[in-house]
């Protein structure tokens, strides 16, 4: 979700133009029912049978759907299972073998199994996840797409208080306030403190609306995910995070080992091939701000790139 998050900002300015999601952001109500089936094949088609979850936010919902339709394309029987809800609860249902697919994001993962990794790089991520991952569950190919945790403020606050790097908010961190999805506490209270001294007056828990209380000053800065569109479109500041408490965040699938077999690997490890970040805020623009269906985005991408016809 370690790299400056003066390049997401680049990027994000020239998908506004044609674009304007956290990690996956829960940027706006995602188009699915909490429980669908699968609109391909609905049978085994001799591709076997694979359940695609996805976390409680659009692009999350999004990157199911795009995995779910391509592996219905290879005649894998899918059922879809949309908006579950957070890592402290999707994680389990892969490692169980309720889900066989989730679409995952490597340095988020990698900070939920082990908090104390110092892991930054995208093979550094990758290289601990392998090794500390539990043996029911592992990733398959990261996709270059990233979708990068970030402290982001407003250019009025950014000049206002010389905020260039989240380091420069502890001068003001413990006079205002800091909003994020309702387990942003728990994940980076004790690590913002340890890393760059940070402590917030209060901590509210803004989930879907965290870029729209950015802007309106309900928070001082939020935990805005760097391919949410109102990054750009509400002017606002991802500060630099020079010490790299948010690692590297890939999109990367996360399987249950023995429910998921080879036309599976090979079909989402085809799909990581293609997906990169300008991609990503391209279809999240059409999502979150066009309100077109996480499916049709879904089905146009996989169909522009020979992954479903």
């Amino acid at each position: 979700m370690k790299r400056l998050f003066g390049t997401a900002a680049v990027i994000l300015s020239a998908a506004l133009t044609l674009t304007a999601c956290g990690g996956g952001d829960p940027l706006t109500s995602a188009s699915a029912s909490p429980a669908t089936t699968g609109s391909g094949s609905g049978s085994d088609s001799g591709g076997g049978k694979a359940v695609v979850g996805s976390f409680d936010f659009p692009e999350s919902v999004l990157l199911a759907s795009i995995y779910a339709q391509a592996l219905e394309a290879k005649g894998v029987a899918v059922e879809e299972k949309p908006n579950i809800g957070s890592r402290e609860i999707v994680y389990d249902q892969v490692k169980s073998g309720g889900l066989t697919v989730l679409p995952e994001y490597n340095g988020a993962l990698l900070a939920f199994i082990d908090p104390k990794t110092t892991a930054a790089s995208k093979d550094e991520v990758n290289d601990e996840l392998k090794a500390k991952l539990p043996a029911e569950v592992e990733i398959l190919d990261s996709a270059a797409a990233e979708d990068k945790d970030s402290l982001t403020v407003t250019k009025e606050s950014a000049t206002k208080y010389k905020l260039t790097t989240i380091e420069d908010l502890a001068k003001v961190s413990k006079q205002n306030a800091v909003g994020g999805p309702p387990e942003f506490k728990k994940r980076r209270e004790a690590q913002f403190k340890d890393v760059y001294g940070l402590e917030f007056k209060e901590w509210k828990p803004t989930g879907a609306t965290t870029a729209d209380a950015v802007k309106s000053g309900t928070v001082l800065t939020g935990n805005v995910f760097t391919t949410d569109p109102k990054i750009v479109l509400n002017d606002l500041v991802p500060l630099e995070d020079p010490k790299n408490v948010f690692s590297a965040q890939n999109v990367t699938p996360l399987v249950n080992k023995a429910a998921a077999n080879d036309t599976v690997r090979t079909t989402l490890n085809a799909i990581s091939a293609k997906l990169d970040t300008q991609t990503l805020v391209d279809m999240m623009k059409r999502v979150a701000v066009d309100k077109d269906d996480a499916a049709v985005v879904a089905k146009d991408w996989l169909t522009k790139n020979g992954l479903a016809s």
